[in-house]
């Protein structure tokens, strides 16, 4: 299973960037995928995730009606569309595949990992 996370750079504040995750050597359909962002010396923290369907999305609170997280089943593909970015959204993001999700925001709860990208938020 390959996840691999691409779109990250360096942004303004106030800027857009939107963040892929191509997935393979899995049946996508069936996986809830989430995103995820760590900066150093901090936890892995959740970021949104979505339904394996698509039919359900979840964010954290500080994300909310700024980022927007999809998915594209024929294309093995999950996006991340982040907007108003802030110098805190600074991080390296990775997705995350999830066969059987109890809650979307642990980050036990993945079988599968991408390596991250980074994200920049210049102020």
């Amino acid at each position: 299973v390959q996840l691999q996370a691409s779109g990250g750079g360096l942004v303004q504040a106030g800027g857009s960037l939107r963040l892929s995750c191509a997935a393979s050597g899995l049946t996508f359909s069936s996986y809830n995928m989430g995103w995820f962002r760590q900066t150093p010396g901090k936890e892995r923290e959740f970021v949104a995730a979505i339904r394996y369907s698509g039919g359900s999305t979840s964010y954290t609170d500080s994300v909310k009606g700024r980022f927007i997280i999809s998915r594209d089943n024929d294309k093995n593909t999950v996006y991340l569309q982040m907007a108003n970015l802030k110098p805190e959204d600074t991080a390296v993001y990775y997705c995350a595949a999830g066969y059987y999700l109890r809650t979307y925001v642990l980050v036990s709860g993945y079988n599968y990992w991408g390596r991250g990208t980074l994200v920049t938020v210049s102020s």
